[in-house]
């Protein structure tokens, strides 16, 4: 059982706390100016008008005083909340010790690969071998190295609205207009099919009657002549999108999309980098089907704090890459190994009840929110499992025409004009997504529904 009391001591007991007349506060609208004299706006956040400067369990301060609910966890990142007692204990004791290694072995390394494998979901568990690098987007680049190596093919199957990585062989899976406009050309041999999006089916069909035309078509794609995809040694696919609209396919869809690869041949990869590490309620949202995944990516709320990521594949695949085929200076490195290690212990310990605890607020923030969405005109759909909720917003429930940008941009700053940090994300940048730290107390959780609410009515009304 996980104590409120003892969550609540993890976060500023004040937020949200605003002391400044509007955001950026004087000194958050300087430090702004800089970075945009200094820093590539290529970045993700360039545009968000909030500056970082203190981190404290589910809440956040900036330069001016001001301190927010923070919902976004670092985009999925600090699970366990930013600037956890334990983490910084794991930090500090390692950093008198050893931080970079250089590849080689350390302690702290192969203490983590074996802790990721006592975590992976079925069929990798304690019978995987981790690749470490620093990020989502090596982990996926590697995923594709090794694909190759081990099938002896070169065609990947990837889905409308992933979002696996934005380097040039990642950034070739996804399918984000803004990562690939003007970037190309691609890796080649890439093939894109729908994801199970049922609020907006590509079929204009409507589940449970549909017959998962859309797994079906992936099967066509995989497992009949003429279709081009001849030559295809792995399909990638995120078991709950995230970047694509915080979507949850429906729980048959997975086993036979797995189905359609193993007569196909190819290997099935789950990109766990934003869904996984409990976010879902489950260690891993490839849980909640069943399927056992012969490749898992892995990374943000498993390093949390300090930057972390992973492949983990199968053992008997693994046997079959080459020793010293892809180096990574950087990779395992003791500080981000040892606070990897507590982050896991803090997520796994009492049975997983800080995950467990995700799934039940979850719940809860839905039914706050599909409740006030009752009174709310442009809220079209609430989805979601555990702490990866997304809240579709649309002009007009009946035809779901997405809801403008402008409009969008307005409710971000009415929620952080009242102490609130949440961003967007979607095909068409309308689905606002609650991934909050999975340390937020029940009493931020529902006043973050709130805020969100008003913020939304206000705009509805008029105003701002």
């Amino acid at each position: 059982m996980v104590s409120e009391n003892d969550l609540a001591k993890l976060s500023y007991p004040q937020a949200p706390n605003m002391v400044t007349d509007s955001i950026p506060g004087p000194k958050g609208q300087k430090i702004l100016e800089d970075s945009h004299k200094y820093e590539s706006m290529a970045r993700g956040g360039g545009g968000f008008p909030l500056v970082f400067d203190e981190g404290k369990g589910a809440t956040i301060k900036d330069p001016d005083g001001n301190i927010y609910i923070d919902i976004t966890a670092g985009v999925a990142v600090t699970s366990v909340g930013r600037c956890h007692p334990r983490v910084l204990e794991a930090m500090q004791s390692q950093m008198g010790r050893l931080m970079h290694a250089s590849d080689i072995s350390n302690t702290r390394r192969t203490e983590l690969a074996a802790k990721v494998s006592s975590v992976m979901p079925q069929g990798l568990r304690n019978n995987c071998i981790s690749y470490f690098t620093q990020g989502g987007s090596g982990a996926v680049e590697t995923a594709i190295k090794f694909s190759r190596k081990i099938t002896g093919r070169n065609q990947i199957v990837a889905f409308h609205g992933d979002y696996h990585g934005v380097w040039c062989g990642c950034g070739s899976l996804t399918t984000g207009d803004q990562y690939r406009a003007g970037y190309g050309p691609f890796i080649p041999g890439v093939i894109h099919v729908p994801y199970a999006y049922c609020y907006r089916c590509c079929f204009g069909l409507e589940y449970p009657g549909c017959d998962l035309q859309c797994a079906k078509y992936i099967d066509y794609v995989l497992n009949t002549p003429y279709t081009g995809a001849d030559d295809v040694g792995m399909l990638i696919v995120e078991p709950q999108q995230g970047e694509g609209g915080y979507v949850v396919p429906p729980p048959e869809w997975l086993p036979m999309i797995k189905d359609a690869c193993e007569k196909h041949g190819a290997l099935l990869v789950a990109d766990e980098v934003q869904a996984g590490a409990g976010r879902t309620g489950k260690m891993w949202s490839i849980e909640y089907s069943g399927v056992e995944p012969d490749m898992l990516t892995w990374g943000k709320g498993m390093g949390g704090d300090m930057p972390n990521a992973g492949l983990s594949v199968r053992k008997d695949l693994a046997e079959k890459i080459v020793e010293s085929s892809q180096p990574n200076t950087f990779a395992g490195n003791a500080v981000a190994a040892a606070t990897t290690i507590t982050n896991i212990e803090i997520l796994s310990e009492d049975n997983f009840a800080l995950v467990n605890r995700a799934a039940e607020l979850g719940e809860q923030i839905k039914g706050w929110l599909t409740e006030g969405a009752g009174e709310i005109r442009t809220i079209g759909d609430v989805r979601g499992r555990g702490l990866m909720v997304g809240i579709e917003m649309v002009s007009d429930k009946e035809t779901k025409e997405p809801l403008d940008k402008d409009s969008i941009i307005k409710i971000i700053m009415g929620m952080l004009n009242r102490g609130l940090v949440m961003v967007p994300c979607g095909r068409f940048g309308n689905v606002f997504r609650f991934m909050p730290p999975l340390v937020l107390t029940t009493e931020h959780a529902q006043k973050g529904c709130e805020i969100l609410l008003e913020a939304v009515k206000e705009i509805e009304s008029g105003g701002a």
